[in-house]
């Protein structure tokens, strides 16, 4: 059943909401992209850009996902690259750095191009709570100083956080301003109408029931069907679809948000003078930022279980507080959760079910660039250039047996080390 945006401030603080029919009758095109979240967005947007016809068909809304409901922040690189690079071979670093972010460059370039209004600012923040943290950061700044970033980084040891931060919880941090944060549903309704401008047609309130391959395959739905030369599968958590080739490699995650009151200008400056996006560095961390109108959006505790708190407020309210205890007055007018899609190695899985049938998902919490890569990866297959999808395609993904729900209980519990290990 299809299902309208939740209760988020994302949704709340968008006037230029989108809405697209149901898909009814049969068409044909030459690229079919189910899922019109980040990853089915910029792919479309990206075909389209080269001339291609496509059909984008969304089960719910444009953005009803993670991608309309996340954190906001946009991180380079992603968990799993050593893996890659392994598939790459020695001598290709700096390769693979430019594509950690290259998805930065693609939301830029749009947001430029297409005029999309969505809150996009520069200032990022890893916050250490322990030693072992500041020696890891130490690592990453002189890797990103090696990679051309000097002039965007800086350590911040102790006896400087007061200065970036309002609070008394962290050890230092690494500063990063080539991330960033935006309005991730602004993001996705931008790009939706950009795709549309260009001749893209997207269905919303279409479940897509399967896919019927050969050499014109046959997406089918309820209300209809669509032949096309090419399908590019990016429904990612929520995805039911070739459960043969992808069933056991991904799992949903829960994650939640709170957002507060708007603050005063006193009030946002003394707890983020930098107006940054901040994470800190634990295996199950925490993250926040100040949204445009100045709400603090608090997020975190990521969950494999299945299980959303009878009380998100109840349940992040208190961490918030833990960092930010001059918050304490402050309501909290929004409280949301949603799913991301988790791979036990944290590499994005991209490949073939088939000649002609493509897959995009699983960004392990930096869904926001890593899909605007996956976009180009995916328009670049369905042209019949595979260098970079054959790189991600060949590192081993194994499956979690004995089926999707059992496997995310053995990942919760994978989990539950990496919480203790936090606490250690």
């Amino acid at each position: 059943m299809a299902e309208s945006h939740c209760d988020s401030y994302y949704a709340a603080s968008t006037d230029t909401a989108t809405f697209y029919p149901p898909l009814a009758g049969d068409q044909s095109c030459d690229v079919c992209v189910i899922g019109a979240g980040f990853t089915g967005l910029s792919t479309a947007l990206t075909l389209a850009e080269r001339g291609y016809s496509v059909i984008l068909l969304e089960q719910h809304q444009v953005g009803w996902g993670a991608s309309g409901r996340n954190g906001g922040q946009i991180i380079g690189g992603f968990t799993g690259d050593n893996l890659v690079l392994e598939q790459m071979g020695a001598g290709h670093e700096d390769e693979l750095f430019q594509l950690g972010y290259r998805g930065h460059q693609v939301i830029e370039q749009w947001v430029e191009r297409y005029n999309i209004d969505c809150d996009l600012k520069y200032g990022y923040m890893d916050a250490a709570f322990k030693p072992r943290h500041m020696t890891m950061f130490r690592g990453w700044h002189e890797e990103l100083d090696k990679r051309g970033l000097g002039d965007k980084i800086r350590m911040v040891e102790k006896d400087e956080i007061s200065s970036v931060l309002g609070t008394d919880s962290y050890i230092g941090g690494l500063i990063n301003n080539r991330n960033g944060h935006l309005h991730p549903l602004k993001l996705c309704q931008g790009e939706a109408r950009a795709a549309a401008s260009l001749g893209v047609k997207i269905y919303e309130q279409t479940e897509v029931l399967d896919i019927e391959h050969g050499d014109k395959p046959r997406v089918k739905t309820a209300q209809g069907n669509v032949r096309t030369n090419k399908v590019v599968l990016a429904s990612n958590a929520y995805n039911q679809l070739e459960k043969k080739k992808l069933a056991g490699l991904l799992f949903p995650a829960g994650t939640f948000i709170i957002a507060t009151e708007p603050l005063s200008e006193e009030e946002a400056a003394q707890i983020n003078p930098l107006d940054m996006a901040v994470c800190d560095a634990n295996e199950v961390l925490d993250y926040y930022r100040l949204s445009a109108d100045r709400r603090l959006l608090f997020g975190g505790r990521c969950n494999y279980s299945g299980r959303v708190p009878s009380s998100i407020k109840r349940t992040m309210q208190p961490r918030m507080l833990n960092i930010f205890p001059q918050l304490e007055s402050k309501r909290i007018d929004y409280e949301w959760g949603g799913t991301i899609g988790i791979v036990v190695n944290r590499v994005p899985l991209m490949g073939r079910v088939s000649d002609n049938v493509f897959y995009a998902m699983g960004y392990s919490g930096h869904g926001v660039n890593m899909t605007h890569l996956a976009g180009e990866i995916m328009a670049d297959a369905v042209a019949g250039t595979f260098e970079k999808l054959d790189v991600f395609e060949k590192v081993g993904h194994k499956k979690i047996p004995f089926g999707q729900s059992f496997g995310s209980q053995m990942v919760a519990l994978g989990m539950l080390y990496y919480r203790l290990k936090d606490l250690l």
